[in-house]
């Protein structure tokens, strides 16, 4: 199955992703097993990314301009060399949507429930919206 998935911020004026479709088998039948196959998805592409070696990175005057549009320059480093733990990473997304730090629309109807069935389309589009905290003091 394939989805197109956007990941969008609070506050940003650009979309994280910008609806990247996403391949799936088998279908996810709940939110809490189509989040996992996304965290899934995406330690595999850091993976994939940590074993890429570039001898002399470079950016051409197109990606220098369109990262400057998003706020940042640079070359795309990956600093922790530390194999993620997958098992890890989907108990925190599964912590967070429960904590409330991000919301799922699917279809653009919001999915408030992690265990409650899907259905699930071709090609439905999933947005994930990303609250950001404000950090500061008082004085």
């Amino acid at each position: 199955m394939r989805l197109s998935v956007t990941v969008k911020s609070i506050g940003k004026r650009k979309n994280a992703l910008s609806r990247i479709p996403v391949e799936l088998q088998p279908s996810p039948q709940t939110l809490r097993e189509l989040i996992s196959v996304l965290v899934e998805w995406n330690v595999r592409g850091l993976q994939e990314r940590q074993q890429q070696l570039s001898l002399v990175p470079y950016l051409t005057e197109g990606e220098v301009q369109e990262r400057a549009e998003s706020g940042k320059v640079g070359f795309g480093a990956i600093y922790n060399d530390a194999a993620p733990d997958i098992t890890k990473a989907i108990d925190t997304a599964i912590l967070a949507f429960e904590d409330g730090l991000y919301r799922v629309f699917i279809c653009e109807q919001e999915v408030e429930s992690l265990d409650v069935p899907l259905s699930l389309k071709e090609d439905d589009d999933v947005v994930l919206i990303r609250f950001t905290m404000l950090a500061g003091s008082l004085w």
